[in-house]
């Protein structure tokens, strides 16, 4: 019976539903009679496209002007740097060093670690000493004021893994240019510069071993390494002057970088505190 019937068993007549209505896409008549074809409606997919969002220039723009103004403003407040130390010395009038200072700096740097009893052992008293620069000295002048008789305490300094002097700065930069201002002063003897900066310890070591060193000129850092490694010897010396005074093109002093100043501690604090108390160390500010 199915296949007499054909495929009329299950098509139903076009332009009827199950239910007898008429479905959305049977044919309307025009008013002339003809019929037409409705489309058939799209299915609107579920992925919905997302609106673009607009750029923040484009959003800024449309703005009223003084929003934008406004907004500008606080971002700039927003970006405002905090005011550095060269700031702050820049808009300060430069002023010598003196002992209080140094001492000052000893009992802070210690305050947090160091019980009452132990603060006290580091300071130092007045004769410890010299008069410190006020401005007005060159680096050669001032040694020759500090030291007048360095003539005959040069002749006689024989010792080797000594110096006399140990002139203590911030950088191997600022050592190069001491050595040259010293010329004035030091006459025939011998200088020799101590920092790290292409230069390896066991060398410095190996050459205060073999040469007598009247003047040592160079980095706190370096200098404690060679006194711990015992490549440099306190016995023979007279001075150590510390650059205080000098400024770096930031405006900072020695004691103004705090790796610096942390290792210029220590190395006062590694022999040359307690040679000062004993007397047979003075201590100088340039």
């Amino acid at each position: 019976m199915a296949d007499d019937l054909g495929n009329e068993w299950w098509e139903e007549p076009a332009g009827d539903t199950p239910s007898g209505e008429p479905a959305d896409d049977v044919k309307s008549e025009k008013s002339d009679g003809e019929p037409t074809a409705k489309k058939s409606k799209k299915v609107a997919s579920d992925k919905t496209p997302k609106k673009k969002k607009k750029p923040v220039k484009e959003c800024i723009l449309k703005k009223p002007k003084e929003e934008v103004e406004e907004t500008i403003t606080t971002t700039k407040t927003r970006k405002r740097k905090k005011k550095t130390i060269t700031d702050v010395l820049a808009t300060s009038a430069p002023k010598p060093g003196t002992a209080e200072d140094l001492q000052n700096l000893l009992v802070q740097h210690y305050s947090k670690t160091r019980s009452v009893i132990e603060l006290e052992e580091l300071k130092l008293p007045d004769n410890s000493f010299v008069k410190e620069n006020d401005l007005s000295h060159t680096l050669s002048s001032y040694l020759k004021e500090m030291c007048p008789k360095w003539s005959k305490l040069s002749k006689n300094h024989k010792e080797k893994k000594s110096a006399l002097i140990l002139v203590v700065c911030s950088s191997a930069h600022r050592t190069l240019e001491l050595i040259k201002l010293i010329n004035a002063f030091k006459g025939d003897t011998k200088v020799m510069k101590l920092f790290a900066k292409h230069i390896k310890i066991k060398d410095q070591m190996q050459l205060l071993e073999k040469n007598v060193i009247h003047l040592g000129i160079g980095t706190p850092g370096r200098i404690k390494a060679l006194i711990e490694q015992e490549g440099l010897s306190l016995q023979s010396l007279k001075y150590i002057v510390l650059d205080w005074n000098w400024r770096d093109q930031k405006l900072r002093r020695m004691v103004d970088i705090p790796e610096v100043k942390k290792e210029m501690v220590e190395l006062l604090e590694s022999g040359v505190i307690a040679a000062g108390r004993g007397g047979s160390v003075k201590i100088a500010l340039f």
